[in-house]
């Protein structure tokens, strides 16, 4: 049995350049540089996707990586003298997180970290191998954005002016917890936007700050009681995802989205967003897609024809439902009951 391959990558500087100078020469990859943005695109080799960063004002970098991997890499940061702040959102799907004070953390889909280890210690952000990983990093040397904040700290929430007076980075600590769907359409649009040049760098510098600034209310938010927090996040993925068994276990009998949106208390243009962040698409389209699985598969395993697949699916027109099923499966349902039932008759 061949053993698992894990290539190490020692972060020694945090900014965007320093950050992906090491990755490339660690990873044999060609960096390429365009107003303060950098990225390399990766090899056959290593997998396929990409790692960029971009370097602002005030000590603010920001790390993106998209990519699927064919062996895990392993991003080890070292001590420094200004221990930087991490601040990670996971868009897909499971990385992890380990150092000496805080252990080895999964964080799932749709989460964030905030965290430091001190000036004595390092941590380490694991890529695995054969999945999907995407995730959006804020690494801030506190020392520098001191400059930009020194006239609030005075005034600050006791829970921030703890984590941005400690300029070094000598305190260890660790918080992890889902992010807000308002935070995961900002990170989408820093992501996809097609300004170029000047107006490109401000919009981006300016959806950080929006990104920074959600989440530390967010953050606050936390710090309280849990029945006075007005945020929410790990309850309202939970409530998509029942949504999501919902529309799964009654796709006979489905109501409006309006009824499903206040079956699982949330309102409609939260489903929507929801379903948009969690599964890339509209509640609608989520299960125009959920009825032609679930029909695929009664096509494949049942002895029911297709008009009575039609209304167990929850669709009252087979014309309708023939249509559905031939744009997502690019074949009709009535050659598709033919063609399997046929192989299933020589078989």
């Amino acid at each position: 049995m061949q053993s698992e391959v894990i290539q190490k990558v020692n972060i020694t500087d945090y900014d965007a350049l320093g950050f992906l100078t090491v990755v490339a020469e660690g990873l044999n990859l060609n960096l390429t540089e365009d107003n303060r943005e950098y990225s390399v695109n990766l090899t056959d080799e290593i997998g396929h996707g990409y790692f960029k960063a971009y370097d602002f004002d005030h000590g603010i970098a920001v790390y993106e990586i998209d990519c699927t991997l064919k062996n895990q890499i392993n991003f080890e940061f070292e001590k420094a003298v200004v221990q930087p702040l991490l601040i990670l959102f996971n868009r897909e799907e499971e990385i992890i997180i380990s150092g000496h004070e805080i252990g080895k953390n999964k964080v799932a889909h749709l989460e964030s970290v905030m965290s430091s280890e001190g000036a004595k210690n390092r941590q380490q952000i694991a890529l695995l191998p054969n999945q999907s990983t995407c995730f959006f990093a804020i690494i801030i040397n506190r020392k520098l954005f001191e400059e930009k904040i020194t006239d609030f700290l005075s005034n600050m929430h006791p829970t921030l002016e703890h984590i941005f007076r400690d300029v070094n980075g000598i305190n260890q600590f660790y918080a992890q917890g889902y992010y807000s769907l308002d935070i995961a359409k900002f990170i989408e649009e820093f992501t996809t936007t097609s300004l170029t040049e000047f107006m490109r760098f401000v919009f981006l510098e300016g959806k950080i700050y929006e990104i920074l600034t959600h989440f530390l209310i967010q953050y606050v938010d936390d710090a309280k009681d849990p029945k006075a927090r007005k945020i929410l996040r790990q309850q309202t993925v939970e409530r998509i995802e029942e949504a999501s068994t919902i529309i799964k276990d009654e796709m006979d009998q489905l109501g409006s989205i309006i009824s499903l949106a206040k079956r699982v208390g949330l309102n409609q243009n939260t489903l929507q967003e929801g379903f948009k962040q969690l599964y890339k698409k509209s509640v609608n389209q989520y299960i125009k897609e959920v009825r032609m699985e679930r029909a695929k598969e009664l096509l494949e395993s049942s002895n029911l024809n297709i008009t009575e697949i039609t209304y167990q699916v929850g669709i009252n027109s087979r014309s309708y439902f023939s249509k559905l099923f031939k744009e997502q499966f690019g074949i009709s349902p009535k050659h598709y009951l033919q063609k399997h039932r046929n192989s299933n008759i020589s078989a």
